[in-house]
């Protein structure tokens, strides 16, 4: 079972690994791979995606539409977690936001135009109540990216 309560089998794993390699496989190529009917890969499709196991989206480039500035910024806080999360989760340059366990309390991975406005998103950061210092890393390469975990 996962986190979302929904019990995910072998087939569910080889469907999810499909889709991340192409999530426009079409249902019959996927149905076939993994030993099912055209319906029965669209259902089993549907239930993952309405269970939230999984979502298929396009990944984009920030760096082909104007984002130059890519960074993860790590966040210690005092009081209620959960309450600075939600404040930091409206602004609209963090496209990732978790809780975490060790040296921050939050982690933020923003994107920006430049260094002026990663400024000024670190300092709107900085003045949410609760935010009691935060440090940023500039990403200078993006060696890796993968969307292959979960399936495992």
């Amino acid at each position: 079972m996962d986190k979302t309560g929904t019990q995910i089998d072998e087939t569910d794993r080889a469907i999810i690994e499909a889709l991340q390699r192409d999530g426009r496989t079409p249902y019959t190529r996927l149905g076939a791979a993994v030993g099912l009917s055209e319906a029965a890969a669209r259902q089993r499709v549907q239930r993952l995606l309405d269970s939230g196991v999984m979502q298929v989206v396009a990944v984009t480039n920030p760096l082909s539409h104007g984002k130059r500035r890519m960074a993860m910024i790590g966040v210690r806080t005092e009081g209620a977690t959960d309450d600075i999360a939600k404040t930091l989760q409206a602004m609209s340059d963090i496209d990732y936001l978790v809780v975490s366990a060790g040296s921050f309390d939050l982690m933020a991975e923003v994107v920006v135009a430049d260094d002026g406005d990663l400024l000024d998103l670190t300092n709107r950061i900085r003045s949410v109540k609760g935010v009691r210092s935060t440090e940023t890393f500039i990403y200078l390469d993006l060696v890796k990216q993968t969307f292959t975990w979960g399936a495992h």
